[in-house]
């Protein structure tokens, strides 16, 4: 652990200089934070879990020819990734109406939407990550309409692909964010980056709408670790 040289340390995750070029070791932490680190609280094991759900769900998303910098997980905290220069965009898509979509134009939550709906959103905390337009991310040069348009097909494919996998185990893709990068060996290749866990998806019960995500422990809904314990069980992953 000493010898790791760390490059990046983030809310939830910890980015330490990968084994060889253009690799990075992406490190799960225990920390949960919403409204960006105004509430934050540590849960022991948080880490392992979303670790071992992302891999699995990057696992299928790759069955899916889903380019994306995830290798391989190599222990119970770290994954091995390609290394990628983040586009500072949060692209999130939605299913249902909920969270802050809900509360801006005054919807009760729960709504199906007549289909997926895809935001931008500027990553800066300090700002509270507001959402931006298309036009924005091209006209500041944070991606081309070329890489825009790929990123579009590609968060609508993981959608379907995520929302049938969970439809599957009794879950309802409510919405999630995604994060993309271009390859540092390979500059012209977009790819699906970070990690797609309980963190980063709101997922409900499909019979009682339970959430069994990040929004019990910004809500204070119960056990996070409960939630997420149930989510790994229904993808039958061992923790």
């Amino acid at each position: 652990m000493s010898k790791d040289k760390i490059l990046y340390e983030g809310k939830a995750k910890t980015i330490i200089k990968g084994p060889r070029k253009h690799t990075l070791i992406q490190r799960f932490k225990d920390d949960a934070t919403a409204y960006n680190k105004k509430k934050h609280k540590i849960f022991k094991g948080k880490g392992v879990l979303n670790n071992k759900i992302s891999e699995h769900l990057m696992i299928h998303l790759k069955s899916d020819r889903i380019p994306m910098s995830f290798i391989e997980r190599i222990n119970d905290r770290d994954q091995l990734i390609k290394e990628c220069e983040i586009i500072p965009i949060e692209f999130v898509v939605r299913n249902l109406i909920t969270g802050s979509i809900a509360k801006k134009l005054d919807l009760k939550e729960g709504i199906k939407l007549k289909k997926p709906l895809l935001e931008y959103y500027y990553k800066e905390d300090s700002l509270d990550d507001p959402m931006i337009s298309r036009d924005h991310v091209e006209a500041f040069g944070w991606a081309t309409k070329t890489e825009l348009a790929k990123i579009d097909k590609y968060s609508l494919k993981i959608n379907n692909s995520l929302g049938k996998l969970f439809k599957k185990k009794g879950l309802i893709l409510v919405d999630f964010k995604l994060e993309f990068g271009r390859l540092k060996s390979d500059k012209t290749k977009i790819v699906l980056a970070d990690e797609i866990s309980p963190d980063s998806c709101r997922l409900w019960d499909v019979k009682t709408n339970k959430k069994l995500d990040k929004d019990v422990f910004r809500k204070s809904l119960g056990s996070l670790l409960t939630a997420y314990r149930e989510v790994a069980s229904r993808l039958g992953i061992g923790h």
